[in-house]
């Protein structure tokens, strides 16, 4: 998490040791006398380094706190605190500077000057947001209307990507900020971001953001197919850029994997085709999150292996061979397995009346 700013606010350097406030002879040290851990630069640091003191063995009756001691501990209060209204405050900072309008008059070397000092602004508020509270406070704010009303569709492609990962990043498993994210309507538009953005980072983080909010929610999910978003996942997977390819499989066989309720519409769609066409391509790694889609697509999933046998498909013909290619190069050990997983479960089988029984 960002500290900028703070440097006003720098606590003491360490705790006075108990040797120094008990008597001769006293046993009120931690850590065998032998020094404390850094003091809590934030809330959160505050409320670890209590955690962490409450799960300690207990010691014997404590001597009474010196005042060198209380006063040590008022000022980590007190600097934790002051750091958390800081940061807030670079974050409203931060807001002022993207809600100004866009300068419509200015020349060029102007214009230049204000994108980049948004864009810091969202890079500054990406790192700050990292900390949940400051994600929170961020919402609370009114950051995420900014956001996706102004940001992600619109301006230079330097801003739209900053918005999709500050999208991402306060989303990640915070339910009430993903709630909120849902109910702007920022899916419809990061799937279309996804889906026809010409800036290849744009699409990569849009994918980030939309992995936020479909993955262990609901909801998100919910939204997720209404919108089609499969469709969306297996067109990235269509696409050259290495980053985007990899991380729209990876996503597909996480969603397989949480939710099989789902591979009954995946097979309609023609999934099962689509996946097999993209293993007939040049091999390269990326195909080892496509088998694992496909592995997870067909595990426990009578019609996904039907599927699989299709003789047009040629499927137990390309696994056989893709496993004499990667015999004995440990770099694609993994894909090796998904293809003999998909060998023994689609094709080891006796017949498909027995599968369904």
């Amino acid at each position: 998490m960002a500290n900028q700013g703070s440097g006003g606010s720098r606590l003491p350097l360490a705790l006075p040791s108990a040797s120094q406030d008990c008597s001769s002879g006293g046993s009120g040290s931690s850590e065998g006398g032998s020094g404390h851990p850094p003091p809590p630069r934030n809330l959160q640091g505050l409320l670890q380094m209590a955690i962490t003191a409450g799960s300690e063995e207990p010691d014997p009756p404590p001597e009474p706190m010196s005042e060198e001691r209380r006063q040590w501990l008022q000022e980590a209060m007190s600097a934790a605190f002051r750091g958390q209204r800081e940061e807030v405050e670079q974050m409203k900072n931060c807001l002022q500077v993207l809600s100004q309008p866009t300068p419509s008059s200015a020349g060029e070397a102007e214009l230049a000057a204000d994108q980049q000092e948004r864009e810091g602004a969202l890079e500054l508020l990406a790192d700050l947001c990292e900390n949940m509270d400051n994600a929170a406070d961020f919402c609370q704010l009114s950051g995420m209307h900014l956001l996706v009303g102004r940001y992600l569709e619109a301006g230079p492609a330097g801003l739209r990507w900053r918005a999709a990962q500050l999208i991402g990043t306060c989303s990640q498993n915070v339910a009430a900020i993903q709630e909120q994210v849902l109910g702007l309507g920022a899916l419809r538009k990061l799937l279309r971001l996804l889906d026809r953005d010409p800036c290849d980072t744009v699409r990569v983080k849009a994918l980030f953001a939309i992995s936020c909010l479909v993955r262990e929610q609901e909801a998100g999910l919910l939204q997720f197919l209404r919108l089609d978003g499969f469709s969306v996942l297996m067109r990235a997977m269509q696409q050259q850029v290495q980053k985007l390819k990899v991380k729209s499989a990876f996503l597909l066989q996480n969603l397989l994997v949480g939710h099989p309720e789902h591979k009954g519409t995946l097979c309609a769609m023609g999934m099962v085709q689509q996946l097999v066409a993209l293993v007939r391509t040049e091999h390269s790694p990326f195909h080892e999150h496509v088998l694992g889609a496909l592995c997870s697509l067909v595990t426990d999933f009578p019609q996904g292996v039907r599927e699989c046998r299709e003789p047009e498909l040629g499927l137990e013909e390309l696994l056989r061979h893709r496993c004499q290619l990667l015999q004995q190069r440990e770099e694609y050990q993994e894909e090796l397995e998904f293809c003999e997983k998909l060998l023994q479960t689609c094709f080891s089988t006796p017949t498909d009346d027995s599968m369904d029984r």
